[in-house]
């Protein structure tokens, strides 16, 4: 087993290093990544957006509800909101939900390109496929998807705002308070590399399944499995290394 995860992890540098050759032709490879960058970050703003505005609003109740002490200051609620949307929700919980979304569509589509026998196809007239195919994709992710990341806060934010402001669990004028409190600039910087590190994986690993994809629909289903799988727990992992590097 662990043989075959190293002869894995070495089949995957080696298609990265196929994917990031010199583009062919430059002005094809633009046009690529416009419709890669519709593909996976503009098709992907209302499932962001809808859940970062309903999270926004569930961390402003629970945050409330737990700041029962009369001693201290309400404006913490929108201190808390902020602070947990820019420092995990909006970078991790946002990518995860990206690995669904974004990976299935990645894997599923080289996956019956290549049982289709179209990679097949470019190969044989000379083209590189793993480079014209993947390297917009996974450029696109990368660098577009802290985007969605500012998205994902502001919208929290607002989350936030409409319930206290329906609601009535403290007033707005302390919810924003607490959003301007003690604010620190560096954890935007943060939450972007954090966002832009997880789609690359999500974005390459998804390309890397789906390319080698075989065995028949089912393969394509199974690849988009592994994809997502693997996607999730590198995500995990690597918060965890950059947190730890970023920010201690």
């Amino acid at each position: 087993m662990i043989k075959t995860a190293i002869e894995k992890v070495g089949e995957y540098f080696l298609f990265l290093r196929k994917v990031f050759s010199r583009p062919e032709n430059a002005r094809l490879y633009w046009k690529q990544f416009i419709l890669e960058t519709d593909k996976l970050i503009i098709s992907s703003i209302l499932i962001v957006a809808v859940i970062s505005i309903f999270i926004g609003g569930v961390l402003a109740i629970q945050t409330a509800s737990n700041l029962e002490n009369p001693f201290i200051d309400k404006m913490y609620v929108g201190y808390m909101v902020r602070e947990s949307l820019i420092l995990e929700f909006c970078s991790t919980m946002v990518a995860l939900i990206l690995a669904g979304k974004m990976g299935s569509n990645i894997a599923s589509e080289l996956g019956s390109m290549r049982i289709t026998e179209q990679i097949d196809a470019m190969d044989m007239m000379g083209v590189n496929s793993a480079a014209f195919l993947v390297q917009p994709k996974i450029i696109a992710a990368t660098l577009l998807s802290p985007l969605l990341m500012m998205l994902s806060f502001i919208l929290g934010l607002i989350g936030g705002y409409i319930v206290v402001d329906f609601t009535g669990i403290i007033r707005t004028a302390s919810y924003i308070e607490g959003i301007k409190y003690s604010f620190n600039g560096f954890y935007i910087v943060y939450s972007c590399f954090k966002t832009a590190l997880f789609c690359f994986l999500i974005s390459s690993i998804s390309s890397f399944e789906g390319y080698y994809a075989g065995g028949g629909s089912l393969g394509v289903g199974r690849s988009s499995t592994r994809a997502i799988v693997a996607a999730s727990i590198l995500i995990l992992m690597f918060d965890l290394i950059v947190t730890e590097v970023m920010l201690y």
